[in-house]
């Protein structure tokens, strides 16, 4: 009788050299080759991420409830499912990670096979906006909704604020832009300088900003309030904001 075949280890975690050198124009996407340099893209990318995963540990433990459900829709690697799954308290939870990236599933199991903790958690690849939810607790869209078409996400928006229960919350972190051109001129500076602080060249901040321009699609953070109220939660507030990048928390009423 063969015994079950563990781990190997982590997969190979390879620094983002994408877009270092003249390719053609493209649009972005979470393929394999992006999959295999992302931790270390979006480290050196997102203002604070490496403040926003434990912090979503943090809340989850203050929202999740016993023998309820818990989603990291958009989850790519699962370092926010891993967060999700470390602050639950509660062995009778169940918690769902969602992306529609075979390449980010393959190695997102990786990563919870080799995690200590034993709180079940189940992978789905499918696109977040066919996901069942019911009976939630804590949601997390870790900069996922920025990649779904704008005219689709007040319809996915009130689909988690219907399955979320009383006290039940919505973690939603996104980059943003600015009502004033001049601010957003002064946070982009910023971020760019983010960039270049981390190891990037001005070409790769250059071809990067035009693979995604088409694919991410910010909106201003009175949009995300206004829509998260009208999808049915009823409070809003933002607890992280770096430059263009924010986190809110939508919360349902007990």
């Amino acid at each position: 009788m063969s015994k079950p075949r563990r781990p190997s280890g982590p997969p190979a975690q390879l620094t983002d050299r994408l877009f270092a050198t003249e390719r053609r124009p493209e649009d972005f996407r979470f393929d394999a080759s992006v999959a295999r340099v992302f931790p270390d893209m979006i480290r050196r990318s997102v203002p604070g991420y490496t403040t926003i995963i434990p912090m979503i540990e943090v809340i989850t433990e203050q929202y999740a409830q016993a023998a309820s459900n818990c989603y990291d829709l958009g989850c790519s690697l699962g370092a926010s499912t891993l967060a999700m799954r470390h602050g639950i308290p509660y062995g009778d939870c169940t918690l769902t990670g969602v992306d529609n990236s075979s390449a980010m599933i393959e190695r997102c199991e990786h990563y919870i096979a080799l995690d200590d903790n034993p709180l079940p958690v189940s992978l789905r690849c499918e696109d977040i906006l066919e996901t069942e939810l019911n009976n939630a607790s804590v949601t997390t869209l870790n900069f996922t909704l920025q990649f779904v078409p704008p005219e689709k996400r007040t319809e996915l928006l009130t689909r988690i604020a219907g399955a979320t229960r009383p006290g039940g919350a919505l973690i939603l972190s996104e980059k943003i832009r600015f009502e004033s051109v001049e601010e957003q001129e002064v946070q982009t500076r910023l971020h760019h300088e983010f960039k270049r602080a981390n190891g990037y060249s001005d070409l790769e901040i250059s071809q990067k900003r035009s693979a995604i321009e088409q694919v991410l699609i910010p909106e201003t953070l009175a949009a995300h309030k206004q829509r998260l109220l009208s999808a049915g939660f009823d409070q809003v507030l933002v607890w992280y904001q770096c430059f263009n990048f924010v986190s809110m928390l939508a919360i349902r009423a007990d």
